[in-house]
């Protein structure tokens, strides 16, 4: 089945580095240090080496403090960090600067994973979430390069694909050496699929642990000032195409019934950022971007954050916030950040990437579902008028966070013990 798989990716490779190039047109990282995704690299190969993959911006946002216990406990060993695209590689940069190295993430070929291999030399190997790849895993385990997939999380819907290539992904998960997985579905879908279940341990989800500098605040104060003190702020962080249409009927009518209601409208991927602000120019809304770097007047009505790295600093300046990527089918984004912040937060209905956060949230009335521009615009529209509703579903995403941290402390001691035993 893995020869099958593995002549399919060569047969694809064409493909994906035509895709590479047609995503430079609007992010000309793309086509930068494409080398090092087929496994060819600068400089001298490192003597060993810790390794970390995690995809983009989300996983290394949640790597973070795992990074940063790595980086403190074993000074002596490079720490390498691999990106898939190169928004989580500037996000690495901005967190860690020089303090780790990072490459692009090799392609599943055979070939190409010796060479990564050869050259970085991992005495272990953590993959954040749901990164299965079968040649890359197999050839760690004949290494001996242990594997764990950190974090891990199966939504029932990713099983269900997963399964359609069963042989496949039983030897992929045949060869992790130890699988922490977020929550017990999540445990007993990799198992259902051929983990072994001595191998997989719950950790619980990371990312309740996530780390808020203590300047977040005073610079949210600043942006405030920016935005205009004293009027009603709600950030749509994270969308993706089909939803900013959604923001902007919804932000018409907020602004109606509201006034002086400032949107901060935040793309998920900064190649959208120049169409998105066409978009808004073409509905008539006055506009300032971020990347200009001046105040909002009082007739602003749309604020577009155009830059990376910045949506924490949005959230934690505005009144309540919508997440996106949940009114599309792409299974929405983490809901925890304006949570841990006190910010009321609404989603749509497509959030099966986190669906067991969102469930918590729910429970504990501190997120709301709604379905269009009509449903979020009564919801924000309420809580924008209503400081006292927002307050109290902010703090109730709030205490569901601090309820459920400790999950750090515990992957990190699986990775210990994992590298203890790697020697």
């Amino acid at each position: 089945m893995r020869r099958f798989y593995t002549a399919l990716l060569w047969l694809g490779l064409p493909l994906v580095l035509a895709r590479l190039l047609w995503r430079s047109r609007h992010a000309p990282a793309y086509r930068e240090r494409w080398r090092e995704r087929l496994g060819f690299y600068a400089g001298e190969p490192f003597p060993e080496s810790l390794w970390i993959h995690a995809v983009s911006v989300g996983e290394v946002q949640a790597a973070q403090p795992l990074i940063k216990g790595l980086l403190e406990r074993h000074p002596d060993l490079p720490l390498v960090v691999t990106t898939t695209t190169p928004t989580g590689a500037e996000r690495l940069h901005r967190l860690f600067g020089a303090q780790v190295i990072h490459s692009y993430t090799p392609w599943d070929l055979p070939p190409v994973v010796r060479r990564f291999l050869d050259h970085t030399r991992p005495r272990l190997a953590v993959v954040m979430e749901t990164e299965i790849w079968p040649n890359l895993f197999c050839t760690c385990k004949q290494r001996g390069i242990p594997v764990v997939l950190a974090n891990a999380r199966l939504s029932a819907r990713s099983a269900r694909g997963y399964a359609r290539i069963g042989g496949l992904t039983r030897e992929a998960l045949g060869c992790i050496h130890t699988l922490a997985a977020q929550g017990e579905a999540d445990a007993r879908r990799f198992i259902e699929l051929g983990a072994d279940p001595a191998r997989v341990q719950l950790s619980g989800n990371i990312k309740f642990d996530l780390h808020l500098p203590a300047s977040l605040h005073e610079a949210a104060a600043v942006m405030r000032r920016l935005w205009g003190e004293g009027r009603p702020v709600w950030v749509a962080a994270s969308t993706h195409e089909g939803e900013d249409e959604i923001m902007l009927e919804a932000q018409r009518r907020i602004a109606a019934a509201v006034p002086g209601a400032l949107l901060v409208l935040v793309p998920r991927h900064p190649e959208r950022f120049d169409p998105v602000a066409a978009l808004v120019r073409r509905e008539g809304f006055a506009m300032v971007r971020r990347s200009e770097d001046r105040p909002c007047t009082p007739e602003t009505q749309v604020f577009l954050g155009d830059t990376m790295g910045e949506v924490p600093l949005f959230l934690a300046a505005a009144d309540a916030a919508f997440i996106g990527g949940s009114l599309v089918p792409t299974g929405g984004h983490n809901l925890l950040e304006p949570a841990a912040l006190g910010v009321p937060v609404a989603h749509g209905p497509h959030m099966f990437n986190f669906a067991d956060i969102t469930r918590l949230l729910h429970e504990a009335d501190a997120a709301v579902e709604v379905d269009g521009a009509d449903g979020l615009a009564a919801l924000l529209s309420e809580w924008l008028a209503d400081a006292s509703e927002r307050s109290r579903v902010g703090e109730n995403g709030r205490r569901v966070v601090m309820q459920n941290r400790g999950a750090l402390a515990r992957l990190e001691e699986i990775v210990e013990e994992t590298l203890r035993a790697a020697g």
